[in-house]
């Protein structure tokens, strides 16, 4: 590096450098001197590539240092950096000869103590409910009795223990565990993954779908709690189509999820509590009810019996019931046998009146008389008469048959003569009258050839008289592909 120094004095003296020489030693300078830096300061710009590395800026109010965080980092990092946050980065310091800039590769970052991570999870919730993911119209009621309860929790804690030993004291339900990480870089997209994961389950398939989803962690430092308040857990229990109970930390800790869940419950136990009845609270409830429904049954029975008996005190009996319509039934059988008698003889009176109207006499008038009109309709059925009508109608048959025929043999020899016409035409327009005043027509494989060219390309020709056709033999063709002229010479 002294070689790069000059007091001033020696300048004519002073060796040349490229570029690249010269970036590289300052590079070798700064990675030197600052091999390893904490810097304090808020985040600005922060750009996130496909690649996968983050590159962002660090400031304070007067200068600013250009940051970059290689993908590997980057994924091991338990709070994201996010702009205006306030944080402390540990890395080297190193240039970028590309754009001569000099930058910070960090290899660590952390918020500048809670104030940072409070100022950040106030700005989240705020951005969240502008969303309208916090608003109470979103929130579904939780199921009286679930039948499957899915738990997005560490299988290995307190907490899922707690849970099971209160869901068996209150009320033993199917539990489907999906184990996550609950702290640390891996939290947040665990959780989130579990939550869509229950709700891609399908109702009937080999796991059955959860009907409601509880999301238990422990107390914690905000730290430790940190992954319950990251953007993607939020925007997943608020796509959650399952109703969701968040149980994170003590009852004192809140984190992003608490405002976003259909229910927040204060603790894991308490969020089991949530979940379902006591059994034995509901058994005597029902022992009640039922109770309840034998004495207000037993109590309707004996009411209208009771009402029943009353009616039955009011009503007249029986025997003063039947009395009188047995009396009409005595007075009615003593009538009926005069009844039938008078009956009788009404009738056979009435059979004399019309045997007696029965005469020889008017019977014989009524045979004159339905012989007269047969006689009339005998009169009217006269043979003459029909054959005469059958000759007019013969005559008249005949005459339609001879002006058909008439009509039918004046069309066909209009047609004949139209036909004749048409065929005379055709002749007249046919080349045949042509060919009989002289002429002939000359063809060859590719049709009727009109030029002398043509003829001579052909290989063969035919030629059509008035009397008939005549085939000429084709010339022979020299090695070039001309014809040779035959001994008797070409006959165009």
């Amino acid at each position: 590096m002294s070689d790069l120094i000059d007091d001033g004095n020696n300048v004519g003296n002073a060796p040349e450098f490229s570029v690249t020489d010269i970036s590289n030693a300052i590079k070798r300078v700064i990675e030197g001197e600052f091999s390893h830096v904490r810097i304090r300061g808020e985040v600005g710009r922060v750009s996130r590539p496909r690649s996968g590395h983050i590159y962002l800026d660090l400031k304070d109010d007067k200068s600013v240092i250009n940051g970059v965080i290689w993908k590997g980092v980057a994924s091991r990092l338990q709070v994201q950096p996010e702009e205006g946050m306030e944080v402390i980065a540990v890395g080297r310091m190193t240039t970028f000869g590309g754009q001569s800039r000099y930058q910070i590769i960090i290899e660590e970052i952390r918020p500048a103590g809670v104030g940072a991570l409070m100022a950040m999870l106030e700005k989240r919730k705020k951005m969240l409910a502008a969303e309208g993911l916090f608003a109470p119209e979103r929130k579904r009621a939780l199921p009286y009795l679930p039948e499957v309860i899915g738990v997005v929790t560490s299988p290995s804690g307190a907490v899922i223990r707690d849970i099971l030993h209160r869901l068996r004291d209150r009320f033993p339900r199917k539990v489907l565990v999906w184990p996550v990480a609950v702290q640390g870089e891996k939290c947040a997209s665990e959780v989130a993954r579990a939550i869509s994961g229950f709700n891609g389950f399908s109702a009937g398939g080999a796991l059955p779908r959860p009907d409601l989803i509880i999301v238990a962690r422990g107390g914690g430092s905000v730290e430790d709690l940190w992954g319950f308040n990251e953007e993607v857990v939020a925007r997943a229990v608020a796509a959650s189509q399952i109703p969701l109970i968040s149980a994170v930390g003590h009852e004192t800790d809140t984190t992003l999820i608490d405002f976003v869940s259909d229910k927040r419950a204060p603790t894991p136990t308490a969020a089991a509590e949530l979940a379902v009845p006591v059994r034995l609270e509901l058994l005597a409830w029902v022992g009640e009810q039922g109770s309840r429904m034998s004495y207000a049954l037993s109590n309707g029975v004996s009411q209208r019996g009771q009402r029943l008996r009353d009616l039955s005190r009011a009503m007249p009996r029986i025997e003063s019931l039947v009395e009188a319509p047995r009396q009409r039934l005595d007075r009615a059988s003593d009538r009926l046998p005069a009844a039938l008698q008078r009956g009788v003889q009404i009738r056979r009176v009435a059979l004399s009146d019309a045997a007696g109207s029965l005469r020889p006499s008017l019977l014989a008038r009524s045979v004159r008389g339905e012989a007269q009109r047969l006689s009339g309709l005998v009169a009217r059925l006269n043979v003459e008469a029909i054959g005469r009508d059958l000759a007019r109608k013969r005559v008249d048959l005949e005459r339609v048959a001879r002006r058909m025929s008439d009509t039918g043999e004046r069309q066909i020899k209009v047609l004949s003569e139209r036909l004749e016409a048409t065929d005379r035409l055709r002749e007249t327009l046919s080349y045949k009258a042509t060919l009989e005043r002289g002429y002939a027509v000359v063809r060859s494989e590719d049709g009727v050839v009109t030029t002398k060219a043509e003829a001579q390309k052909a290989g063969a020709l035919e030629v059509e008289f008035a009397d008939g056709r005549m085939s000429l033999n084709a010339r022979p063709k020299r090695a070039g592909g001309a014809s040779k002229p035959s001994d008797q010479g070409s006959l165009f």
